[in-house]
């Protein structure tokens, strides 16, 4: 079989609001973007591992209102006039790679201008190594919201919706089974559930527990 089957092969995320599986590890961060427009501070880092739905909560945010979504790497001079237009601002995957003095500026025009800026990142943001003595004091003042590791419920909610997603089929007994021997984190999830789509499209054999097993050895 073809890698370009692989390609081909349907999947439909989903990134509503009624998608989100709520659970001890997130409820604080679900709570405040659902809260919106009625935010304590209109600035607010959201931070979590790799996959633990940090850009599913800023779809949410979108959804609510006029957003300008960026990554690091595309942010410009040019953000500034595009901001002033829209109601939010969210920085996905944030790093220290940014500029100072242009997060500086953004945030500046949010507290000026009363909009909302969501920063979405692994570590809080609180923890990078600013320079700029202003954007250290900013950031010292802002709201900083984390999400945990996820809770057994939470890990069967995401594999369960992974498969869905995907069209797949598949029992209680093997979501119960890969709970039970994968790896506790966002990361190693997604790639599992990765893994056993191309693998399963490759073999071309059924789905169940022999693969799962074959999957799990191979993370």
């Amino acid at each position: 079989m073809s890698n370009q089957l692989i390609l081909k092969f349907p999947e439909h995320r989903a990134y509503k609001k009624e998608d989100f599986y709520v659970s001890p590890s997130n409820e604080e961060a679900f709570d405040f973007i659902s809260s919106w427009p009625k935010w304590i501070k209109r600035i607010v880092n959201i931070f979590g591992p790799t996959g633990s739905g940090k850009s599913h909560l800023a779809s949410i945010l979108k959804s609510k209102t006029k957003c300008l979504e960026i990554y690091p790497k595309d942010l410009n001079e040019n953000i500034i006039s595009e901001f002033k237009i829209k109601e939010a601002l969210i920085i996905e995957n944030f790093n220290e790679k940014i500029s100072e003095e242009l997060l500086f500026s953004l945030w500046n025009i949010a507290l000026q201008d009363n909009k909302y800026f969501l920063i979405n990142s692994i570590k809080p943001i609180n923890s990078y190594k600013f320079k700029l003595p202003d954007l250290i004091s900013r950031i010292k003042s802002s709201l900083c919201i984390g999400i945990k590791l996820p809770s057994d419920d939470l890990i069967s909610a995401i594999i369960a919706k992974n498969f869905s997603d995907k069209q797949i089929i598949v029992e209680e007994k093997h979501i119960d089974y890969i709970i039970k021997r994968i790896d506790r984190s966002y990361e190693k999830i997604s790639q599992f559930i990765l893994t056993l789509d191309r693998y399963s499209l490759k073999k071309g054999s059924p789905f169940g527990l022999k693969m799962i097993k074959e999957v799990l050895k191979m993370i």
